[in-house]
């Protein structure tokens, strides 16, 4: 009996790809068309192209437009930043009861007031302040200078 079935499965994958078969290899109009399509080859202008890609909303430029229009580009670029000023960055620390000089500065550094955590920490042990640190709040900018924040958060 399981000949059986296995015979008749194998007869029917064998009618099964015949038909297939037959109908892949006698059916020509989709390669008629598939063929027609690829040998029309149409050899179009430089102007022709350039109107087709326009209508289709691209940009057209030639070499020489392109440098200038970087030129004009990189022209602007720079004159802007010449004439802006600098944004004062006003940030209020608050001190906590059992915070150190690293948290301080930490904190500072984030806000972009000091440019070295590390640096500002070393400062302030090397100034004797590290124990010169109250709770509170306490208001400072980026036009102070370096001592003046020390100044402002640590009490002598």
């Amino acid at each position: 009996m399981r000949i059986n079935l296995l015979s008749s499965f194998a007869a029917g994958i064998l009618i099964t790809t015949s038909i297939c078969g037959i109908v892949y290899f006698t059916d020509d109009q989709t390669t008629q068309k598939v063929s027609a399509k690829s040998s029309e080859k149409v050899q179009l202008t430089a102007s022709q192209m350039k109107d087709k890609l326009e209508s289709e909303g691209y940009v057209v430029q030639t070499k020489e437009e392109l440098e200038k229009t970087l030129q004009a580009a990189k022209s602007t670029e720079t004159k802007p930043a010449d004439t802006k000023e600098k944004a004062v960055i006003q940030v209020v620390v608050n001190v906590a009861d059992g915070m150190t000089s690293i948290d301080v500065a930490n904190a500072l550094f984030q806000a972009k007031l000091i440019p070295d955590a590390f640096k500002f920490t070393q400062d302030i042990e090397a100034r004797g302040l590290q124990n010169a640190l109250r709770p509170g709040s306490y208001t400072v900018n980026s036009d102070m200078s370096y001592d003046q924040i020390i100044a402002t958060v640590f009490t002598n």
